[in-house]
């Protein structure tokens, strides 16, 4: 294809890692896994990495270590405020362990949770808010972690679209009591599948750490917070104190993470050159609503909301893309309104949900890529110019 949606960043390198595993003989979580949680960490400024098989495990594990805190632990029937627009697995694990929705219409331009709904979004039951930057933009996380401190709210992170994004210097990711990345094929780093959860707090790192294999002890130290160890060691190796899961990572994928790492600035800073073409070809058209910049964008992707007061025929606009042989989507998940799933859901709107619906039924995404993209833009704006007219 000429412009893909998703691109590889791997090199020799990855395949150098590879073979350091194969060589080996050990598949299984292991030291390559254990260098890279500790190297992700360290890179973001945080305390603790635990590594898993999927950004949408690393949700699950993160929302599920709220429920065994000692003190305060979520509750069935809590209410979290998200946004109207993110990928499913940042809402399904609040649902699977019975939490209540708030949801909160997004601003059109950054695509991003309005802010300025939050305290109409506040009741009696919110325990806890949901953050997720949207595509490499970082949604306003100083603003949401001081009405999290403000009214004594559990703060997460979803930046599995927005690794190396940077609010005021400070790194999207780091801004919540846990906080989730993951590291699929099309995100800013590719382990083959995989995810991470940072946290400072030794007890939530306990807790992933046990929910990520069983629920057993095996990998939590002797004093750790979150249990009191006994005299039988024949015992304490199968013992079980959380109902966790198996979503540990491979050896490999944590081996590929470690070289992918090393390469994140670089990779980052090629986007943003991206970034900065696509802004000067699309950002003074009147058709086209592109992303505002809100502190430091990563740019996973370029989306684009055509103009809904000039009525521009999104499928004409399709068919031009797919004749040009330039690949498209919908923005992240959509209005997460506008799925089935939500049948199954306790939720309730904050206001009108207008803008993640304009989003939805006029927006796309076309890829960014850690390598130069000036022929796929220059295409790109050709066909837009050709094919988004207004009626």
């Amino acid at each position: 294809m000429f412009y893909e949606l998703a691109a590889s960043s791997w090199d020799q390198r990855e395949l150098d890692a590879i073979n350091r595993v194969v060589a080996t003989d050990r598949f299984t979580m292991g030291p390559e896994v254990a260098a890279f949680e500790d190297e992700f960490a360290r890179y973001h400024g945080m305390k603790h990495g635990v590594m898993v098989n999927s950004g949408s495990s690393a949700n699950l594990i993160a929302v599920g270590a709220q429920f065994f805190k000692r003190n305060k632990p979520l509750q069935r029937g809590d209410e979290v405020i998200v946004p109207a627009i993110s990928w499913g697995t940042t809402y399904h694990p609040l649902q699977q362990y019975g939490l209540k929705l708030r949801i909160v219409d997004v601003d059109l331009e950054t695509l991003n949770m309005d802010t300025a709904q939050l305290e109409d979004a506040l009741t009696d039951k919110t325990k806890m808010l949901v953050a997720v930057s949207i595509l490499g933009n970082p949604c306003d996380l100083d603003v949401m972690r001081a009405f999290c401190d403000k009214h004594d709210l559990v703060f997460m992170e979803d930046n599995c679209e927005s690794l190396d994004a940077e609010i005021a210097g400070k790194k999207a990711g780091t801004f919540g009591d846990v906080n989730t990345f993951s590291f699929f094929f099309s995100h800013h780093i590719g382990t083959m599948e995989g995810g991470m959860v940072l946290t400072d707090d030794l007890e939530t790192y306990h807790l992933l750490k046990a929910l990520r294999a069983h629920g057993w002890t095996r990998d939590i130290p002797r004093d750790s917070p979150i249990f009191e160890r006994k005299d039988e060691d024949f015992f304490e190796a199968y013992r079980f104190i959380l109902p966790g899961y198996n979503v540990r990572p491979t050896e490999i994928s944590g081996a590929i993470g470690r070289e992918q790492l090393k390469k994140l600035p670089e990779m980052t800073a090629q986007r943003r050159k991206n970034f900065k073409l696509f802004n000067e070809l699309f950002g003074d058209d009147a058709r086209f609503i592109i992303q505002r910049e809100n502190g430091t964008h990563s740019s996973f992707c370029f989306p684009i909301v055509l103009n809904p007061n000039l009525r521009i025929d999104r499928k004409r606009v399709f068919e031009a893309l797919a004749a040009a042989d330039i690949g498209y989507r919908i923005i992240t998940g959509g209005c997460i309104l506008r799925h089935d799933v939500m049948k199954f859901y306790d939720y309730e709107t904050v206001g009108e949900i207008a803008n993640a619906m304009v989003a939805h039924d006029s927006g796309f995404f076309v890829g960014n890529h850690p390598h130069d993209l000036t022929p796929q833009l220059m295409k790109l704006r050709d066909v837009l110019d050709q094919a988004a007219v207004p009626a």
